[in-house]
């Protein structure tokens, strides 16, 4: 402990209050409150702290006091300083994750789009969507064969349609070009889509393609025919929002280690009308970890509810004082037993425990790394996985990548790139193979870097054989390299004929198939843009007084042929040291291959 700090504690009295805990920089990275202060403070610095304690401590440079006159006045204070200074280690209520819903506006032509925000406007909102792809399936029907206005605002009339209606995308209602009644049919039958209602949506298609058909509108009649095709691929009931006033919410909080995660669903005359989850550490006690998410997410503005059903038990007297005294009013806060309450509990609780699960495995996927250490008979557990992928085009820019993975996650900062100079225009993946192994390891042979614990190349047999050839060479024969082939997800191992073959559910495999695929995504992406690259450089090279060293020259200026187009023929001329005539002609050939068929670039400073 600093000897400030422990001077620091001598001075805190143990009595009701707010502590703030400061880095170095002076920047306030926590604020609790207690009913003993001196008492909480110091268990902080106690030996026998938790690891997520430890973890806060170790950035305390000083802890600052204020004493209330309860612990009631200690909860608005703490509540009031966390939403000032947003530190660290509290919950921040602004990492929360909500879900998107549709929207039809209340107008006299409404209008449907995604949104976040539900308002009492008298709009009809479809939702939430947790998946967010099954929202884009709905908006991607709705525009294909529902052609509503895509103007904001109230509609006003014009004397011309806009560019929508003359690509087929609106009925330009704004001209009187459809009545209202005809419009709100086909909203109609939207809503009847949303609110899961395909049966009845199906048959009246169903039933109107007949007609047409009989009638011989062929036209017409495909088009329902169309719309029952992608119907299909999208029947998943979504419920209204209907905001009656009858309300209650299901909160539930998940805590493992340092991870802890509050989950909220709002039930609205018995329809979920939203869904809301927050990640936080966790440095408190849990009972103060629950109360400080009460105090914050139903602050002044929020719909409050009649009723809040919990997961589990903790002390709510304070919160009811809470409650009494900022909003005059109680809610009831209970624990569901049995029936549809316990039953939708049970599905928040189970939201808040997966999620919980998820930051935990993005941190350190531990049961994968030991399962990979167990099949594969490794002496560690392979933290550090570095894996490689092998990249050409008819043997042209032939290049290799070197990812690494640590903890069973992308290392970002290890990654490299490799040109592999020893193929001279041969397609040998072995040989390639081998040269970005031994360029990799006898550089952390030289400078003795880091040694991975697994070694996983993008192949089967044969490239793994040529990588523990060269490993065994330069000495690294401790170091284990092993292959998965993508066609079968087999994993071989050096100078084996009988693969391992892993089921799909397997965490380890799970990791080695994310290593695998970062390899090759990280290998392909740098072998296009070395082809992109020199086909801007060839064409370059055949204007007239443009060589390979004024192409280079240029780019490196200017990062892509774009780039130069949108330059003046003056700055061009004097990067070329030329005079203003080349710069002009340089300027209107880029201008003239830049045409509709080869639409404007993204700058490329590769």
């Amino acid at each position: 402990m600093k000897p400030e700090i422990r001077e620091t504690l001598s001075l805190i009295p143990d009595t009701p209050g707010v502590y703030l805990m400061k880095n170095d920089l002076g920047e306030i990275i926590y604020v609790g409150k207690a009913k003993q202060m001196k008492k909480r403070v110091s268990s902080y610095f106690s030996r026998n702290k938790d690891i997520k304690t430890k973890a806060l401590v170790k950035h305390i440079s000083s802890i600052e006091h204020i004493s209330t006159r309860n612990e009631y006045e200690a909860l608005v204070l703490e509540n009031n300083l966390i939403k000032q200074w947003t530190p660290k280690y509290n919950i921040n209520l602004k990492d929360g994750k909500t879900y998107p819903v549709l929207k039809i506006t209340n107008e006299k032509y409404p209008r449907i789009f995604r949104t976040r925000r539900v308002l009492k406007d008298g709009s009809e909102y479809f939702g939430p969507f947790p998946q967010i792809h099954i929202i884009d399936k709905y908006l991607e029907l709705i525009e294909k064969f529902f052609h509503l206005r895509k103007c904001k605002g109230p509609l006003k009339k014009r004397t011309s349609p806009c560019l929508y209606y003359h690509i087929g995308r609106c009925r330009a209602p704004c001209v009187g070009n459809i009545t209202s009644e005809e419009y709100n049919e086909e909203i109609n039958q939207i809503r009847t889509l949303l609110t899961g209602k395909s049966k009845e949506l199906r048959k009246s298609l169903e039933q109107r393609m007949k007609e047409y058909s009989e009638k011989m509108e062929y036209e017409k009649a495909a088009w329902y025919r169309d719309l029952l095709e992608s119907l299909s691929g999208i029947q998943i009931k979504q419920e209204v929002q209907d905001f009656v006033q009858t309300s209650r919410d299901y909160l539930a909080w998940y805590r493992e280690d340092k991870f802890c995660v509050f989950t909220v669903f709002r039930m609205r005359d018995g329809k979920l009308v939203g869904r809301e989850l927050f990640r936080s550490r966790a440095y408190a006690s849990t009972d103060e970890l629950v109360l400080d998410f009460f105090i914050q997410y139903y602050d002044k503005g929020r719909d409050l509810p009649e009723t809040v059903y919990i997961c589990r038990k903790f002390d709510k007297e304070m919160l009811h004082t809470f409650f009494q005294e900022e909003y005059g009013r109680s809610i009831k806060i209970l624990i569901p037993q049995k029936g549809k309450h316990k039953s939708i509990m049970n599905m928040v609780y189970q939201n808040a425990q997966v999620e919980v699960k998820k930051q935990i495995k993005k941190v350190e996927n531990v049961p994968g790394m030991k399962e990979l250490q167990e099949v594969l008979k490794l002496d560690d557990l392979p933290r550090r996985i570095e894996g490689f992928d092998i990249a050409q085009l008819d043997g042209k820019y032939p290049v290799a990548s070197l990812i690494s993975f640590f903890n069973g996650n992308p290392d970002k900062k290890n990654y490299r790139k490799f040109h592999i100079k020893s193929l001279g225009g041969q397609i040998d993946d072995f040989e390639a193979v081998r040269e970005a192994v031994a360029r990799r390891y006898t550089r952390i042979l030289n400078e003795k870097l880091e040694r991975p614990d697994l070694v996983l190349i993008d192949g089967g047999k044969g490239q793994v054989n040529a990588a523990k050839e060269i490993l065994d060479a330069i000495g690294f024969d401790r170091i284990p390299v092993i292959g998965l082939a993508k066609k079968n997800e087999e994993i071989f191992l050096p100078h084996t004929s009988d693969p391992i073959v892993l089921p799909d559910t397997s965490e380890g495999l799970k990791i080695l198939q994310a290593v695998r695929d970062e390899t090759h995504r990280f290998a392909t992406t740098f072998n296009r843009k070395l082809r992109e690259k020199d086909s801007k450089l060839s064409f370059l090279q055949e204007i007239p007084g443009i060589g390979p060293s004024r192409s280079r020259k240029l780019m490196e200026k200017f990062g892509s042929l774009a780039g130069i187009r949108d330059s003046d023929p003056e700055d061009i001329a004097r990067i070329l040291a030329a005079d203003d005539s080349l710069g002009v002609m340089v300027k209107e050939q880029i201008e003239e291959y830049l045409d509709e068929d080869n639409p404007p670039e993204e700058k490329d400073n590769t």
